[in-house]
This record gives structure tokens, C-alpha cells and sequence, in this order.
């Protein structure tokens, strides 16, 4: 998140949450933290809120009422009884360690946080930011001792990488607020209980989801579905790859349509495409709209996770950027080495 400067730190309170399966407890905080130097308010400011993409929202749900999801009810009433923080971070902290049973869930600390002034599509408001940190790194201590220095090492948490969180904003109270969402550990199915079991959301359906997710799908089905079904190499993914992305970067709509003719091209290929999308929705719990207006932050995020690098043993690493035409593969007859051959005008 950007622009955080501005952004007040009201109240932050710590409880430690265990695994119940493990036998380890859950011990909660009797008061928020005292926070009177400012350099920790702006550390802790920046390792609260450096890690969101305020793009991507979401917002809570439940499968008949909203009024019955337990974090939003939590947050809700923070929002609307100052005086109700610490009750309402400590039913927070009991209802996380509740979901807390997979063996791969760790043990934290959970940050309950009241914020002011919080930059968010064009304005500055309230927000109530939930946070939890699961790996501690170890650091080194250098302290005076007499006349020399010593040397001690500490367990600590890194400022810079945020393991969970979660920042509601104050707005769009009745369908749920607008949410966003970190989790940068258990990122496997089977130990999301952060963003699943705890926080129950689901994203906003807007421009920005359709293309992320779209993007999303195209590198997941390029990567795996695309060569286990077809006869396809390497060079040929990564030739998919590119027109995808450049789909995406050089039009300003989607059309699933346009895209499947002038990307995937054929038939067979786009009919399996369909069916690998119908897959994908359905594990992420979500879906995408086959017509929708390209969000380019989206795009410039997702840029960075489409690998168009052949890698050829330890020896060689080809970047493909277009024009899959002018390159062939082939197998040498006296080594039985495989290999490429490019075609280019000039050498830079």
C-alpha cells in the first residue's frame, strides 16, 4: 500500500494464539499496547500496511447472512462502540484460535489494530486491520560490555514480511465491507483457514478480480493443462504465454471470444481450455466474467509471474519474447542431443 505516511495508528493490542491440536494456548492481552514512540508507530505502520494491493478487494460473507460471520460482527462493533476494542480483539483472538486446528497452522501473535486516516480510493478513513506473525528469524545483537562488545542472537519478527493480515476498511458496511487480504504462509489448500475457515471472504467481482483471476487461469492452464493434454514443447508454451500477456497489455476489454481466437487458436485446445476454466472457478470458489474492462495494475502485477524463459540444462537460458516462427527444434542424428535453432537479422 502506498501513501501510508498520513496514516494514524490508534490502538494496537497483541494476544498470543497457539494450535489447540498441539496443546498450545491461547493467552490474551488485558490492554492495548503504549505506543509513545513515534519511530515504533511508524515501523509497526509499515509492517502492518506495506504488504496490501488495495486493488484487489473483498469483502465478508456467509452462506445466509453476513450478520452471521463472526469477524465481521467483531469489526463491526469496533467500528461502532470505541470502548468495545479490547472485547471485541479478544473474541477476535478466540474465534482465530478456534479455526487454528491444522497441523500446518502455527503458532503467533495476533495484531488487532485500529487505524485513521487510511488512504482508499480517493479518500482517507477509518480502518480496523487484523494481523498475525508465524515466522520469527533470528538476529544478531551487538551491546556494550565494559571496555569490549558481545555478541547475542534474538528471535524476532521481520518488518518486512507480513505472514497474515487483514485490512476492512470503513465502508460498504451492509455488503460486508471492503476488504484486503495478505497471506504469504500455508499457502496450500489444505491450511487456508485463514482467508477460509477464519475471515470467510470472497473477492469483489470487479474489473481488477476479472483480471487477475483471467490471468491467473491463462498461466495455470498454459503451465500444466496445455502440455499434459497436447503434444506441445516448452517453446510453445512460452509462445502461448507471450500472446496471452500481450492480449491483455494491448486492449482495453476482454472478450472470452476474441481471446480464444486469437490466442489459443484451435478448437480442441480452446474447448479444453473451457473445461479447465469451469475447474478452476470451481476450486477457487469463485467466478470470472467472460466480458469485463482490463484493469492495468492487474496486468503490471501479474506480468511479473509470466516466465517466458527456456531453460536448456544448466548451459543455456533463451528469453522468448514473440515470434515463435522463427524458431525450430530438432534432434541431432549423431549425438542424439536435442536442440534449437534461431533466425534473427542482427546481433546487439
Amino acid at each position: 500500500m502506498t501513501g501510508i505516511d498520513s496514516v494514524q495508528l490508534e490502538q494496537v493490542i497483541v494476544h498470543k494464539v497457539g494450535n489447540p491440536s498441539r496443546g498450545e494456548e491461547l493467552k490474551l492481552s488485558l490492554n492495548p499496547l503504549t505506543l509513545n514512540d513515534d519511530m515504533v508507530r511508524g515501523l509497526l505502520t509499515k509492517y502492518f500496511l506495506g504488504a496490501f494491493n488495495e486493488n484487489e478487494t473483498y469483502h465478508f460473507t456467509h452462506l445466509s447472512d453476513v450478520n452471521m460471520n463472526e469477524v465481521y460482527t467483531f469489526v463491526r462493533k469496533i467500528f461502532e462502540e470505541r470502548e468495545s476494542f479490547t472485547e471485541q480483539s479478544a473474541l477476535l483472538a478466540q474465534f482465530l484460535y478456534s479455526k487454528s486446528t491444522h497441523v500446518k497452522v502455527k503458532e503467533g501473535e495476533l495484531y488487532v489494530v485500529k487505524f485513521n486516516d487510511v488512504p482508499f480510493e480517493g479518500d482517507f478513513i477509518r480502518a480496523v486491520g487484523i494481523f498475525k506473525s508465524e515466522t520469527k528469524e533470528t538476529f544478531l545483537k551487538v551491546f556494550q560490555h565494559g571496555p569490549s562488545w558481545e555478541v547475542i542472537q534474538e528471535e524476532g519478527v521481520n518488518i518486512n514480511k507480513l505472514d497474515k493480515g487483514c485490512l476492512i476498511f470503513h465502508t460498504n458496511t451492509n455488503e460486508g465491507f471492503k476488504v484486503s487480504v495478505v497471506d504469504a504462509t500455508n499457502k496450500q489448500n489444505d491450511a487456508q483457514y485463514w482467508i477460509t475457515d477464519f475471515l470467510q471472504v470472497t473477492p469483489y467481482a470487479d474489473d481488477y478480480h476479472n483480471t487477475d483471476k483471467y490471468l491467473s487461469l491463462c498461466k495455470s492452464f498454459i503451465t500444466n493443462e496445455y502440455p499434459e493434454k497436447f503434444d506441445v514443447s516448452k517453446s510453445d508454451q512460452i509462445d502461448m504465454l507471450n500472446r496471452s500477456m500481450e492480449y491483455f497489455k494491448t486492449k482495453e476489454n476482454f472478450s472470452i471470444d476474441e481471446f480464444t481466437n486469437e490466442v489459443i487458436h484451435h478448437q480442441e485446445v480452446v474447448d479444453t481450455f473451457m473445461d479447465y476454466k469451469k475447474n478452476f472457478e470451481s476450486a477457487k470458489n469463485f467466478e470470472i466474467q467472460d466480458e469485463f474492462a482490463i484493469h492495468v495494475s492487474a496486468v503490471k502485477q501479474q506480468q511479473r509471474a509470466f516466465k517466458t524463459v527456456l531453460k536448456l540444462d544448466k548451459n543455456f537460458h533463451i528469453y522468448i519474447h514473440g515470434r515463435r516462427d522463427l524458431i525450430e527444434k530438432g534432434v541431432d542424428e549423431m549425438s542424439g542431443k536435442k536442440y534449437y535453432k534461431l533466425f534473427f537479422d542482427e546481433e546487439t
